[in-house]
């Protein structure tokens, strides 16, 4: 039968049916990265191949011994900086796991904390910290360790040390989250049966958990491919990564297609790494989460149990490792007392965390210095350095004007992102870890090549230094946090809740405003703070999509902290810390209501 010959009533009651489908809810946020996210990035491609042929300008891009070195020097620090997350982060993620009560949630907000700080002003702490004035060389001139101030600043070793404290927190919420599924059972069986500290680590708690490390590695990796805030602030001329050549041939006046095809190879490396690891790992790993196709019937799953046993036995490379170091060395090292292991953990962990916080509290303590220039401890104190930011109207307009744009951006985040993650969620669609992929890939774009590939659009559509373009430009990055949070507060919601509401007769609206909306309400609260510190923090792309007239607070540090170094730039740093906790401390109520329910 067609639809013609349906009578008005049927047509109606089959659109009415369409409408209520949860997918239509995925609509406004895909067409909104349709627009203006991946249209860009295939103009972008389609100006760097142009030219007299399609590859004019990659081959200047490898032929150069500047760029080609550049892209070499930045796999090698990005590497070196995964690999340094893995060996710190471990032993942190296990000391948050093995703690208890208070002692685990002060543990676990000294690491978490600080990745909702913006990185420039992480960076800074840094420059600070390791300033000729700055504490650890006075401290070494008061141990008479040296007799002079010691060069820490702008070489490789500080790079290494600002990209790893800055990237950590993403290890070690990836291994913890890794740690805290294990059955704890399998180690107390491992303990059991003789086997020593090492023993079990090696055997048991490694292979389990490569899954996460695996995760955590690639996203330090692909995010450390982007750099460039903390490379430029505290690296040398040896130390520039690639991403840092595109924001000054930005700057200058190029012929069109070379700086696309700059932005173009990074992507590009960028999309390989993770579709490899997409297919080694799943894709998944991007936003932390399992697949989000149906569950399977309870029936399916038991009927898959003894398939599920029968390739539990494999041998993961830990294990072929440990065989070919062989056991006695193991059995040797297991002799070694359990407190051995526990302290190594207490120990490398504090130290973490230190290397996490105390940057962060010294340039607080720094804001009420009285001196003119940057020296911890202060000399005495003041508040004339915030009287200073209080009464400089640049200072207060860039603080209003990204106070705007992350209040229109959240919004624009939260609505298209809540949305899209009640249709990702609550629809019968196929292939839903494609679409959650295309939602939250936003992640894994270096932002200069978001902000490359946006400039142009934006000079079209006279969004370029306008609220409205930075506001969007923000959301890009917003949406895929909202749909990762939002998405995984409905999946803990229980549909019968729903589906009860509505066979009494409450319409989808209705089991909306009284049963979803206020179960995921400390999603959506999160949600909110979190998209609106992402637009507040935004550098990259405000560098790319700003206008002389229209500053705002990052873009004021970045001048600031590359021309003149002074203690205003600690008041903006301290504000920005008090924003971050006030927030968390605000949020709490939501959030133990939620756990409440």
């Amino acid at each position: 039968m067609t639809d013609a010959s349906l009578s008005p009533a049927t047509r109606a009651a089959d659109l009415g049916h369409r409408l209520r489908n949860p997918a239509l809810l995925l609509v406004p946020a895909v067409l909104f990265l349709l627009l203006f996210y991946l249209l860009p990035l295939i103009d972008l491609l389609r100006i760097s191949m142009s030219g007299p042929s399609w590859s004019t300008h990659f081959e200047r891009v490898f032929s150069v011994p500047l760029y080609w070195e550049s892209l070499l020097r930045t796999m090698k620090i990005a590497f070196t900086v995964a690999c340094l997350c893995v060996l710190v982060g471990y032993p942190t993620a296990l000391l948050i796991h093995r703690t208890r009560g208070i002692v685990q949630v002060l543990v676990a907000t000294a690491v978490i904390l600080p990745y909702f700080i913006a990185i420039l002003i992480r960076t800074y702490a840094w420059m600070v910290l390791l300033g000729r004035n700055g504490p650890i060389n006075k401290l070494l001139q008061s141990l008479g360790l040296i007799d002079s101030p010691l060069a820490l600043l702008f070489n490789r070793g500080s790079v290494l040390l600002g990209m790893t404290a800055v990237l950590l927190p993403l290890m070690v919420l990836s291994i913890y989250a890794s740690v805290s599924r294990l059955d704890q059972g399998l180690v107390r069986a491992a303990l059991a049966s003789g086997a020593g500290p090492l023993a079990v680590f090696w055997r048991v708690l490694l292979p389990l958990t490569l899954p996460g490390i695996g995760a955590g590695f690639l996203l330090v990796f692909v995010a450390g491919l982007g750099f460039f805030i903390t490379p430029t602030l505290l690296g040398g001329p040896g130390d520039q990564m690639f991403a840092m050549h595109i924001t000054q041939q930005a700057d200058s006046i190029t012929g069109e297609g070379f700086l696309q095809a700059l932005g173009v190879v990074l992507l590009v490396i960028t999309l390989v790494v993770v579709g490899v690891a997409g297919r080694i790992i799943g894709f998944e790993f991007i936003w932390g989460g399992g697949k989000l196709g149906d569950a399977p019937p309870k029936s399916a799953t038991l009927a898959a149990a003894p398939a599920v046993r029968a390739r539990a036995p494999r041998r993961g490379p830990a294990m072929v490792l440990a065989d070919l170091l062989g056991w006695p060395l193991l059995r040797l090292l297991g002799r070694l007392p359990a407190s051995w292991g526990r302290w190594t953990v207490r120990i490398l962990g504090g130290c973490v965390i230190a290397t996490l916080i105390v940057p962060i509290v010294v340039v607080m303590v720094i804001s009420f210095s009285k001196a003119s220039y940057l020296t911890f401890p202060p000399p005495d104190w003041s508040l004339r350095w915030y009287e200073k930011f209080f009464s400089d109207s640049n200072w207060m307009t860039a603080f209003w004007n990204s106070l705007g744009i992350a209040s229109l951006s959240a919004v624009i985040s939260v609505t298209l992102g809540a949305t899209a993650a009640m249709g990702i969620v609550r629809s019968k669609i196929r292939y839903k870890s494609a679409v959650m992929l295309l939602l939250v890939s936003p992640m894994i774009v270096p932002p200069v090549v978001l902000g490359l590939s946006l400039y142009a659009l934006f000079l079209k559509l006279g969004l370029v230094g306008t609220y409205l373009g930075l506001a969007a430009a923000h959301a890009i990055g917003g949406i895929p946090i909202v749909v990762v949070v939002v998405a995984a507060s409905l999946q803990a919601v229980d549909q019968r809740l729903e589906q009860g509401a509505a066979v009494h007769g409450a319409s989808p609206l209705t089991v909306l405003r009284t049963v979803t909306l206020p179960a995921i309400a400390p999603g959506l609260a999160a949600a909110v703070f979190f998209a609106f510190l992402h637009s507040f923090d935004e550098l990259v792309l405000s560098l790319f999509l700003s206008s002389p007239r229209m500053r705002t607070l990052p873009l004021m540090l970045w001048g600031d902290i590359n021309y003149q170094l002074n203690p205003v730039l600690a008041v903006v740093s301290t504000l920005e810390v008090l924003l971050v906790v006030g927030g968390i401390i605000l949020a709490r109520p939501v959030l133990a209501r939620g756990r409440g329910a």
